[in-house]
């Protein structure tokens, strides 16, 4: 937002090579999460920077910086007034009448594909603003230059936007800290942070907690979409100690149940259960308390997995959505279920499917308390 590249540029002396930390931060973190065998991706919100600094040159001791901040490709540039009404799609200036907005959409988007030629990304993602109706040109060029150059590379890739700021079908829209009601036939990203209250490390962070995260993201595939989980290092690149114990917690419930999440697919339905959401941008700020009756449907390895956001104290499952009927009055499983396990748990499992749904009993660990539960369910 600021407009401080991280990253080595020749359009600006404002990066972190020539300041800073003197370092290529995308380029190092690029190269070693190719390393690990990781998709890297690259996020822009350069377009902000038209009124995100605002005045701020005219502010103590910065009114006396040189005014060569104040000029193309200097801290400040362009430092317009922020915008009363920030959804306002034509607050910027028609870039063919005004030349500061012209100079800013082209230096907006040369900064974008040189972004694109330097790291190739797998994933361009953006924040939100790029949907003004004066960057729509600007950005149909900026996204035929990045599909162009994946293809030439015979790379697969992804651009991800917010709002209404591509045509559908052209990139994967984004749903900013919170998700969809119902399931979608398209794909699509949730991006949220590990925090409530920040984007970043901060001492004042007011953490979710991992149970409600495993939560969010089981919500989120079993719609078809993807999460992408923010957690912001300290000043000098280490991870707080409950930023360190939230994703080790994370990581442990996906070691186990990850089969239900990586690779799957919806299912004919996505969820049953009492608990409705708040859908929607930014509706992440509270812990969403489940009970034993809410679960989430995925599909993959030839499984069917019904999780249940909160795990029953007494081991007891009921899935109502799998209850014997009549195809007429339930369609959504009519084969015959072989099979049935609870991910993580060695402790025999009895199954029976009535009038009411498919009840599960059994015995968990009582490490399984506050954590989803993975029922996987194999059919004949």
């Amino acid at each position: 937002h600021d407009g401080f590249q991280m990253y080595r540029s020749v359009l600006s002396h404002w990066n972190a090579v020539e300041k800073g930390p003197h370092r290529d931060i995308i380029g190092e973190l690029t190269e070693e999460e190719c390393k690990q065998g990781l998709y890297a991706g690259a996020s822009t919100h350069r377009i902000e920077h038209w009124w995100f600094m605002d005045h701020g040159r005219t502010c103590g001791e910065d009114a006396a910086c040189p005014e060569e901040y104040n000029e193309p490709g200097g801290f400040y540039w362009p430092a317009q007034p922020g915008p009363a009404d920030h959804t306002d799609i034509d607050y910027m200036p028609d870039p063919s009448v005004n030349e500061t907005a012209k100079l800013f959409l082209t230096d907006w988007m040369i900064r974008t594909c040189e972004i694109v030629d330097r790291y190739a990304p797998s994933e361009l993602y953006f924040d939100w603003w790029i949907q003004e109706t004066a960057c729509k040109p600007y950005l149909r060029k900026i996204l035929a230059y990045y599909y162009n150059r994946a293809a030439e590379r015979g790379q697969e890739v992804l651009v991800a936007y917010k709002r209404d700021a591509c045509a559908f079908g052209t990139a994967v829209v984004d749903v900013e800290r919170g998700q969809f009601a119902d399931v979608q036939n398209y794909p699509w990203q949730t991006d949220t942070a590990i925090a409530k209250n920040s984007w970043c490390y901060t001492t004042g962070n007011d953490y979710k907690k991992p149970w409600s995260i495993l939560c969010d993201l089981c919500d989120v595939v079993s719609k078809n979409g993807t999460m992408l989980l923010n957690v912001g290092p300290k000043p000098d690149g280490t991870f707080s100690e409950e930023d360190t114990a939230i994703l080790t917690r994370i990581g442990a419930w996906l070691s186990v149940n990850g089969e239900a999440v990586y690779g799957s697919r919806p299912w004919k339905y996505s969820e049953e259960g009492p608990t409705k959401l708040n859908a929607g941008f930014f509706s992440d700020g509270a812990d969403k308390i489940y009970t034993s009756e809410d679960y989430r449907f995925t599909t993959g390895n030839g499984a069917l997995y019904a999780i249940c956001l909160r795990a029953p104290e007494d081991g007891h499952f009921l899935v109502k959505s799998l209850a014997k009927k009549p195809e007429a009055e339930n369609p959504c499983l009519t084969d015959r279920i072989r099979k049935v396990e609870v991910l993580g748990s060695d402790a025999p499992v009895r199954f029976d499917r009535t009038a009411e749904g498919l009840a599960v009993e059994t015995r968990l660990p009582a490490e399984f308390a506050e954590y989803p539960v993975v029922l996987k369910i194999s059919v004949e």
